[in-house]
């Protein structure tokens, strides 16, 4: 199962037109044929989101050591 694809402005937007494409060909849908575009559909928006994932925990881990310096730093001043 994917994501909603019609409001996105995707990296992978020729992999969803193929398979939009592929689906209004009549009985392919219901026979299997076009399952080979849904599962390269499938790996390329996995790896968008692998990479949206790897960049949003680096940012995360600098938010966090920006958090932690903050709070050394208060801490600092309270003794």
């Amino acid at each position: 199962m994917h994501p909603q694809l019609s409001d996105r402005k995707s990296v992978c937007q020729e992999f969803i037109e193929a398979l939009e494409r592929c689906h209004a060909t009549g009985w392919n849908r219901m026979t299997g044929a076009c399952n080979t575009k849904k599962d390269a559909l499938n790996g390329c928006l996995r790896s968008e989101r692998i990479a949206r994932s790897t960049s949003n925990r680096e940012m995360a881990k600098e938010k966090r050591q920006k958090t932690d310096q903050a709070l050394k730093e208060f801490r600092a001043l309270e003794s």
